[in-house]
């Protein structure tokens, strides 16, 4: 090998490896951030010293120092990753009051009682009357299942929820929620650390959808989904099993792998199969675009006109604390009946 082609072959290896060390000296940095005990101070203090360590061994590399710089920084990410691997759910900390109860479910034939399910009366973020409710539901008399989608921030991203209808005129709503702490707030890079663990809640429509349109001013819109009856059934029991599973077995929010829109991913293929995978299922933003290709919306109609169509928040605001909430924020919404799951593709 000539001189030049060693002198290549140890720059690209000096520069693999200071690419493998910044990149995991990053991910330690965010991990002791969110993950660290103690203090703001405390926190910060051992991010500057996991930056300065591992500078300090990108350094090395430069100066000829490869082999031992990395077994040195291998070494510490190794003790590092030991104590990510401990840090374990917990179901037992000081709660967000919205999320401070988690929603359970039995079912007894067709009869299914929900404990736990929300119905705050929200005047702002801050300024609100609890309640929290056990109700009852008749699964033969479910007879629609809406999908809501609320954006807070560009077109991306949303939150979904999965509202049941029931031929009363009564709504349940889903909603896959982070569980905040009572000292946190929502942090879309602390999803990807542990920063949050995952429920699920029932709410009442005037609860969960009213709070994002009236209080916090989102964008929202409302989607009919084409399911045959016994799909519905099944997914409404398949959130019953997942709240009860999280109640039994506490889990992490993950911002991509584990959210509002993988969660019923997952729940839908159990249901109706192969469903094909897409982007839009983690920019839950465009998800609708993604169940309208599938097949789960309303066929008449363009996806532009369903959204137009479906947008709720102006109905939302002007019903307000109406009786009649779930009836007003559906009007001019075309309903479809049930019918068999499509098949068509993505």
């Amino acid at each position: 090998m000539s001189i030049s082609a060693a002198s290549s072959l140890r720059f690209a290896a000096t520069l693999l490896g200071t690419l493998i060390v910044g990149s995991s000296a990053i991910w330690g940095a965010c991990a002791l951030w969110f993950q660290a005990q103690g203090a703001r101070a405390l926190k910060t203090l051992s991010v500057l010293l996991w930056a300065g360590f591992s500078l300090t061994l990108m350094i090395a590399l430069w100066h000829g120092r490869t082999a031992a710089g990395l077994m040195t920084f291998t070494a510490a990410f190794g003790a590092l990753l030991i104590w990510w691997q401990r840090i374990a759910p917990s179901n037992d900390r000081i709660w967000a009051d919205d999320v401070a109860q988690m929603t359970t479910g039995t079912v007894d034939g067709n009869r299914v009682t929900l404990c736990n399910v929300r119905n705050f009366d929200w005047r702002s973020n801050t300024d609100y009357t609890q309640r929290w409710e056990t109700r009852h539901y008749d699964l033969d008399r479910l007879n629609s299942v809406d999908m809501i989608v609320s954006y807070w921030t560009g077109p991306a991203i949303a939150h979904m929820l999965i509202s049941f209808g029931f031929d009363d005129g009564e709504h349940v709503v889903f909603s896959v929620e982070i569980r905040r702490e009572r000292i946190e707030s929502f942090s879309e890079i602390g999803g990807f650390f542990k920063e949050f663990e995952l429920s699920v809640i029932a709410a009442d429509e005037r609860d969960v959808i009213r709070v994002r349109t009236n209080v916090r001013g989102e964008d929202t819109y409302l989607y009919r989904l084409r399911m045959p009856v016994s799909a519905m059934r099944s997914l409404f029991l398949g959130y019953i099993d997942e709240a009860n599973t999280l109640v039994r077995t506490p889990r992490f929010y993950n911002t991509i792998t584990v959210n509002c829109t993988t969660l019923v991913y997952q729940m839908m293929q159990r249901i109706v199969g192969y469903l094909p995978l897409s982007y839009r299922l983690i920019f839950s933003g465009y998800l609708p675009g993604y169940v309208y290709r599938v097949g789960g919306l309303d066929q008449r109609y363009s996806i532009k006109e369903l959204r137009a169509l479906g947008r709720i928040s102006e109905r939302a605001r002007e019903s307000d604390r109406s009786d009649t909430f779930s009836a007003d924020i559906r009007r001019g919404i075309p309903s479809i009946a049930p019918r068999d799951y499509p098949t068509s593709g993505a």
